[in-house]
């Protein structure tokens, strides 16, 4: 038997004992009067607390002043606690959810969570910039009415999910996306949009870059296997033997420099980073104005400019490979006549090295691919001016291995200028 219970008994048998007497000796009605009272008190005493619980009830809140009267103060010290550890569970649960929501928000890779009917219940910020989504308006929209691509569209529809879905983006054609889906919690299921960009980019690089290795190489073979077989069938005469060992050997020259461009450029991307040694800028620049008229022979005006004597810390090598490219594509592609000048200034940002040409010039599509290996402007015309294809590769990775930035502007007909700008901290004398 409960104490509550004992407690209220004891109270009645009390009211009992006070109303007995009164009842005898005064009268009976008197006597009930007394109990009834008695048990009267009792009852407005637990009415007045369960008027307080019932209160509080509507509107629950955690509050240590929340007491109550004799046996009811148990009650609302165990209401207290429970309420306290509840609140306490769910604000450690909202926390909980809070971390999970912020890892889903900081990867890298795009999240949307489906229903079994494709509706969207959640994604991340990746998935909104990927697919063009905005969780706020379109969560419980299909997903499919948001991205109404038919390849991806019949992928959802198909349900086929042992591979994932490529999906180059209508909403920017230069975003290559990796979809998975992955079934969870029953018929839900997880999409993960992973931006393989780069590696379909790669992909397409190293397929180009076979493909032209192949190219480059296969015209100076043929050139160099037809004459092969022509001295060794026909019978020529002297002066053709001559001209014909010229041509091969012409090619022969081709095909080491470009074996000899793939070695620098394969041994410049493998190469750990370079040595912050100091590089004499004042007589690289000499050097190369020297190299810019032994290979004009007189055909161009060769201009130097510079503002300062200071120098660079790096690999010097690399260096002299980069600005030798650059010097000598100006000479190439200028025609006779022409001028070039080769820059050097330094500042309080930095400084760069630059090369102007008054040359035949490079339309403006052409310039984000220049730097691509074998990318050429015009074949024919880069191979009379015996260019492999490689030379501006093996300027930008020489470059950015130095944390410089390449800069080309160009314009038909007018000329162009390539300029390399190197951070403060590459810089000795400023």
């Amino acid at each position: 038997m409960s104490a509550q219970l004992i407690r209220a008994l004891l109270l009645a048998l009390l009211a009992a004992v006070v109303a007995v007497p009164v009842g005898h000796f005064v009268a009976i009605w008197a006597g009930w009067a007394v109990f009834c009272a008695g048990f009267g008190l009792q009852l407005a005493f637990h009415f007045r607390n369960f008027a307080r619980l019932e209160r509080w009830s509507r509107a629950p809140v955690v509050d240590s002043s929340l007491e109550g009267e004799g046996a009811w103060d148990g009650v609302f010290g165990r209401l207290y606690r429970h309420e306290k550890e509840l609140r306490a569970q769910i604000a450690r649960r909202d926390d909980e959810i809070a971390m999970l929501i912020a890892a889903g928000q900081a990867l890298t890779d795009g999240v949307v969570l489906l229903d079994e009917n494709n509706h969207i219940l959640f994604c991340n910020t990746t998935a909104e910039a990927q697919l063009g989504l905005v969780v706020r308006t379109d969560r419980g929209q299909p997903v499919v009415n948001l991205v109404r691509q038919p390849e991806f569209v019949g992928y959802l529809t198909d349900a086929d999910f042992s591979r994932p879905l490529t999906l180059r983006s209508d909403r920017n054609e230069d975003r290559v996306f990796s979809i998975y889906v992955l079934p969870y919690a029953g018929n839900r299921r997880l999409m993960q949009v992973k931006d393989v960009t780069q590696t379909d980019r790669l992909d397409r690089m190293r397929r180009d870059f076979v493909a032209n290795v192949s190219h480059e190489l296969r015209t100076p073979l043929t050139v160099l296997a037809g004459f092969l077989e022509t001295l060794q069938e026909i019978e020529v005469d002297r002066e053709e033997q001559v001209r014909y060992l010229a041509l091969m050997a012409e090619q022969s020259q081709r095909m080491q420099s470009i074996v000899q461009d793939l070695l620098t450029l394969s041994s410049i991307e493998s190469a750990p980073p370079p040595e912050n040694q100091p590089v004499d800028m004042p007589n690289l620049i000499d050097k190369l104005r020297r190299d810019a008229e032994a290979l004009s022979n007189g055909r161009h005006q060769i201009a130097v400019e510079t503002n300062a004597q200071v120098d660079l810390r790096g690999s010097e090598p690399e260096l002299v490979s980069a600005f030798g490219n650059l010097v000598a594509n100006a000479v190439r592609y200028t025609p006779a006549g022409g001028t070039i000048r080769i820059i050097w200034r330094a500042s309080a940002a930095g400084a760069e090295f630059a090369v102007e040409d008054t040359g035949i010039g490079i339309e403006a599509k052409h310039i984000p691919r220049l730097t691509e290996r074998f990318y050429r402007v015009d074949r024919g015309r880069s191979r009379d001016a015996g260019g492999t294809g490689l030379g501006l590769a093996i300027v930008k990775h020489s470059l950015s291995r130095h944390q410089a930035q390449l800069e080309i502007k160009s314009e038909p007909g007018v000329g162009s200028r390539f300029s390399a700008r190197f951070p403060v901290a590459r810089v000795l004398g400023v």
